[in-house]
């Protein structure tokens, strides 16, 4: 196989760092590292549900999205009149891929808030905050647990992505910024750990591309979704 401008194969990922209880007021945290992106997840549990829920019986997962000022190479302002469409996308996506996994009646009528704060970003912001949001989330359900909200964890299994792409031709994984800038097709892929998939985001940057790559970038997002669960599961092992 061909390498890539960091030394990777095109199957390689980054190398993947979860860093456990590191917002020590939040029921659940963690900092994930995915090469030079790395995002603040912390997870915030609260009695209640929004109003369109409160007959439902069940608990409610929900997710926000945001990235610091100095994030990047240049400042971006903060949105202070409320997230705009790429951030509200993005904290859509996190949400939904939570309750993906999540048995809301397990939870009872309780809220948990998943922040995702982008410290640094080198492309694959959005599907390191997932990998770290499910982290977070898992700790909150262990601290009701604990403190007797529930009776057993809502967490059903995990959930992570990843992204994939084509670049210079060469189908490739979890794609920094350098590449992501310049790929021919770029794809988010989110996933449990059973195999189902969660959401698929592709898009052809330039000429459209056959389904034959889309299966290998599947296949090769599906395979590095696996390396990351692992990663999951050491964390939260404490291994």
């Amino acid at each position: 196989m061909s390498e890539r401008h960091d030394g990777r194969r095109p199957d390689q990922g980054r190398p993947i760092l979860i860093e456990m209880g590191t917002s020590p007021y939040a029921e659940g945290s963690c900092l994930i590292s995915t090469g030079n992106t790395r995002v603040l997840c912390t997870a915030s549990v609260a009695e209640g549900v929004p109003a369109w829920r409160e007959r439902s019986g069940a608990g409610w997962v929900t997710a926000e999205y945001a990235m610091r000022p100095r994030a990047t190479h240049t400042r971006s302002g903060r949105e202070r009149n409320g997230p705009k469409g790429r951030t509200q996308e993005i904290q859509r996506l996190i949400g939904r891929s939570l309750r993906s996994v999540t048995d809301m009646r397990a939870m009872g009528q309780h809220t948990i808030t998943v922040d995702c704060d982008v410290l640094q970003a080198d492309g694959g912001t959005r599907t390191a905050a997932i990998t770290g949001a499910c982290v977070a989330l898992e700790l909150a359900t262990r601290w009701m647990m604990h403190e007797g909200l529930v009776e057993r964890s809502p967490v059903r299994e995990k959930v992570a992505a990843v992204s994939v792409g084509i670049v210079d031709g060469l189908p490739c994984l979890d794609l920094d910024y350098r590449e992501d800038s310049s790929a021919q097709v770029d794809m988010n892929l989110v996933a449990t750990e059973s195999g189902g998939l969660v959401e698929v985001q592709g898009t052809a940057e330039g000429d459209p591309f056959p389904r034959r790559d889309l299966d290998q970038m599947i296949d090769l997002g599906m395979a590095g979704i696996e390396t990351l669960l692992a990663a999951q599961a050491r964390a939260l092992s404490g291994r």
